[in-house]
């Protein structure tokens, strides 16, 4: 990312929590950093971030307590609850002094309401990468449900692609297991993608963690899947049942050919050297 750019976006984000705030973004204490009680902060409810890597925080903590807290947690009063405050951007960093036994934490107290808080939660976490595909895309929804963005207005604020921001919110239209997959770290958005829209997405993707398959073979098998045609004949719903019981166990659409003495034939197409190594690999694994 230029320069440029992240000063149009997400460095501008975080570059709001010290000294360069916008209007309606006003520090309570000129940027001063303060100190506050570890135990009156609150979780951003507007937070985009479900899972935090353990192992990593269990790093930050252990730095913490050698070095301190280095960068201030960014924070707003709560309007509720005079003294207390929530936290706007650095929880990871508050659960990690939670860890190290810190009593107080170094706090920059801003004056923004509920979108710029969400804004600024997403902006820190997408521009460190701490969000997987799934949080993102919940975070972008949330700006469009509550704050009608559009998705044009999304890629500016993120300096990111029109098309980007279309196909993470395109996640969510997965099925909850394949999502699942995706929160875990089992399956990337990559992975994920061609997979939209498939009757037996959640089947597929079963395979794809268990045979580690990849990318470029997800595309070639989900090809392979759409180029194959049924036959409009009437089909014995047993052999019907088969047949759909063997196209969710190997993720390919397949033709039975029984005949009345009950001989036949079992057919997965492949229309190159490629998709045939597809098909084998799958039905010799």
């Amino acid at each position: 990312m230029t320069k440029a750019k992240a000063k149009k976006g997400l460095g501008r984000g975080l570059s709001a929590l010290f000294g360069d705030l916008k209007e309606g973004e006003k520090s309570l204490n000129t940027n001063e950093i303060t100190k506050i009680s570890i135990g009156n902060l609150d979780r951003n409810k507007h937070q985009p971030r479900n899972i935090f890597d353990q192992e990593k925080l269990n790093e930050l903590s252990l730095s913490i307590k050698e070095n301190g807290i280095i960068q201030p947690i960014a924070v707003r009063p709560n309007k509720y609850e005079p003294g207390r405050y929530e936290i706007v951007a650095g929880e990871r960093r508050w659960l990690a002094a939670q860890k190290a036994g810190l009593h107080e934490v170094p706090v920059v107290i801003l004056d923004v309401d509920d979108q710029k808080s969400l804004e600024i939660a997403i902006v820190e976490n997408v521009q460190r990468q701490d969000l997987n595909p799934i949080e993102e895309a919940k975070g972008y929804q949330k700006l469009i449900k509550e704050f009608g963005y559009d998705h044009e207005k999304i890629s500016k604020f993120m300096s990111k692609s029109r098309s980007h921001i279309s196909n993470t919110l395109r996640l969510l239209t997965l099925p909850q297991d394949i999502i699942a997959l995706i929160e875990e770290g089992l399956l990337t958005a990559g992975q994920a993608r061609p997979l939209i829209g498939l009757s037996n997405a959640s089947a597929i993707a079963e395979d794809i963690v268990k045979k580690k398959i990849s990318t470029r073979d997800i595309e070639t098998l989900v090809k392979l899947k759409k180029d194959i045609k049924k036959t409009s004949k009437k089909e014995d719903p047993n052999i019907t049942f088969i047949q759909n019981e063997i196209e969710n166990k190997i993720g390919l659409n397949i033709q039975i050919v029984n005949k009345k003495n009950n001989s036949g034939k079992i057919i997965i197409q492949y229309k190159s050297l490629e998709q045939f190594e597809l098909v084998s690999k799958l039905l010799r694994s």
